[in-house]
């Protein structure tokens, strides 16, 4: 017991309560084998195929798991449409185990329905940025060697003038189809095939085409979310969608060992439901959202565009119960000044990575939501998602921190030299698990720097503590060198969202012709919050040395400027300093 009489904590060591949570026989066991050549830990009561998972979402039967709008369907009528489409790609379309399929569009229910139809026949989902151009959806569907592409019509017309650049992509599926006629034979309309998403419910229902899968199958390909250069389309098999969320479940549990509790039994009468602000086509939509859900028996709902004004009432009607993404839209649901107008006592969980969080983040949710539970986490689109998650107590205790691994996760933090580093020391970090992809699509060379014996090199730069929890530093590339002394960006932007009027910051480099590079930085600040750039950089000055200080801050009330993925797009940001020296 603890001195004020509270129970002791934590009750077990992180290596105690991941040793238990995987002993044989239990669902979230880890074994050790050889994967795709590689020795390597893995859940070995795992489901085998992301197609398993469909079948028995079925059993859920009438309750809601897509709302867009008003629009739903439940888990039967998904399961009959899902069922459907993937008889039209197979019998009418001829899709073939290995072929590409991509699902391009925003967050409609049709979207599910395509992805879990493609995978149910052996063939790559590849889904892809709905955000992209139309020459950077050329490249993709060029690149990926796409046979069917199910898309929206605002893709489409994007992509109409570049048909004839791809003649490798046989047929184009329009979804939420408005034009009668487009006389071209390569197009068909997907509500010809499965009808409206209210009607799903009135389908026949028949079993999904007999295909053999095997966990090892590829599965997915997923193009990386750079902000920078051409797109990779990173393949994952099976084995490794599936494994990512068993990650986040072994932590989940953990957290009930670490408080001296016995992991709750999955309750399956109470339905969860989470507000989707991140796209499908991102791999934590995809993976870390939409599969778990079909697995639990939860709901989603979707929105046409995240707007936290519209977001509010949404929660209340719809008993949203978790939120987030990344930390920016935890923050603009925390600060709107309309929050206080609506009922959001359902949300018990408020999640998030994909970019740096304040720590001030996770005491800002306590107050908010006392009865919520705030996460974060750390994954990237070549690890299927996520790779370690910090809730509960650990969180609070270590609000700076990405979380320890599951055990079938193993990180490391390489220097220089190649050779591991020891804990409290900042390099490179390197992530072994069965949730990794296996290769990029059709690059070889970088697949060669990725992917190592196992290993993804991920360009993060991190440090582990003596318990394994990890510390984001920065990415390697966004790495500051001011006069030769290295700025790493994260802490300074920790010290800008320490001051409580910053809700978004991000720092970037500054040309400098003697320095190399200064310190500038983008806030947005929140709702009614005023500062000056004088008193924001004394604030730095307080925690941090004199040459990490910014030189430059610019402000705004309006978000920064992100990609579809949740990423800042620093290179924009730059382009608004000037050179200086």
């Amino acid at each position: 017991m603890a001195a004020d009489g509270s129970p002791a904590w934590p009750a077990i060591s992180i290596a105690e309560a991941n040793a238990k949570l995987a002993e044989p026989g239990t669902p979230l066991a880890v074994s050790e084998g050889v994967i795709n050549g590689v020795t390597m830990k893995y859940y070995s009561e795992a489901p085998p195929t992301i197609r398993a998972l469909v079948e028995a979402s079925k059993a859920f039967g009438d309750r809601p798991l897509l709302v867009y709008e008003d629009e739903s369907a439940s888990y039967l009528a998904h399961y009959k449409a899902v069922s459907h489409f993937a008889h039209v790609l197979k019998d009418n379309f001829n899709v073939k185990p290995g072929d590409r399929v991509a699902i391009i569009m925003r967050n409609y229910p049709q979207w599910p329905v395509a992805f879990f139809a493609a995978l149910s026949i052996g063939a790559i989902a590849t889904p892809m940025n709905s955000w992209w151009t139309a020459d950077e959806l050329e490249y993709g569907l060029q690149n990926a060697g796409v046979k069917v592409a199910v898309i929206d019509p605002q893709i489409f017309e994007r992509i109409r003038e570049h048909l004839d650049r791809l003649p490798d992509l046989e047929s184009v599926i329009i979804a939420r189809e408005t034009e009668e006629e487009r006389n071209n034979p390569r197009v068909h309309n997907f509500e010809d095939f499965v009808g409206e998403t209210n009607d799903w419910v009135k389908l026949r229902d028949v079993p999904l085409p007999d295909v053999s899968i095997m966990p090892d199958d590829d599965a997915t390909l997923m193009y990386t979310s750079g902000t920078t250069g051409r797109p990779k389309g990173a393949v994952a098999t099976n084995r490794a969608v599936i494994s990512n969320f068993l990650n986040a479940m072994t932590c989940q549990a953990r957290m009930f060992l670490r408080r001296g509790e016995a992991p709750p039994e999955p309750d399956l009468s109470e339905q969860r439901a989470t507000l989707l602000a991140i796209p499908f086509f991102h791999a934590t939509g995809a993976f870390a959202v939409l599969i778990p859900t079909l697995l639990r028996g939860d709901k989603i709902v979707s929105m046409y565009k995240w707007d936290a004004s519209k977001a509010l009432p949404i929660i209340e009607n719809e008993k949203i119960t978790t939120i987030g993404g990344v930390p920016a839209i935890a923050w603009q649901v925390l600060e709107h000044p309309d929050r206080d107008k609506y009922d959001l006592s359902s949300i018990s969980v408020v999640s998030y990575g994909g970019a740096p969080s304040a720590p001030e983040l996770v005491s800002t949710i306590k107050k908010r939501f006392p009865d919520a539970a705030p996460g974060n986490g750390w994954g990237m689109t070549e690890t299927c998602a996520t790779a370690t998650l910090n809730i509960g107590e650990d969180y609070e205790h270590r609000p700076d921190s990405a979380g320890a691994p599951p055990l079938a996760v193993e990180l490391k933090i390489v220097g220089p030299d190649g050779a591991a580093l020891p804990p409290g020391e900042v390099g490179e970090l390197w992530c072994k698990s069965p949730s990794n992809c296996r290769s990029y699509w059709n690059r070889p060379d970088a697949t060669a720097e990725t992917f190592k014996d196992g290993w993804v090199v991920t360009g993060d730069l991190a440090r582990l503590d003596e318990e394994g929890f990890l510390y984001l530093v920065d990415r390697a590339k966004d790495m500051l060198i001011r006069g030769g002394e290295n700025i790493y960006c994260i802490e300074v932007e920790s010290a800008l969202y320490d001051h409580p009027a910053v809700m978004d910051a991000s720092v970037v480099g500054i040309p400098h012709k003697v320095l190399g590079e200064e310190v500038g930085a983008v806030v947005q600040l929140k709702p009614g919050k005023t500062v000056g750039e004088d008193e924001l950089r004394a604030h730095v000055a307080q925690q941090l040395a004199a040459f990490k200080v910014p030189v430059e801050i610019q402000f705004q009330t309006d978000p920064l400027p992100r990609n579809a993925n949740g990423k800042i797009l620093k290179p924009e940001l730059r382009e608004r300093f000037q050179p200086r020296g």
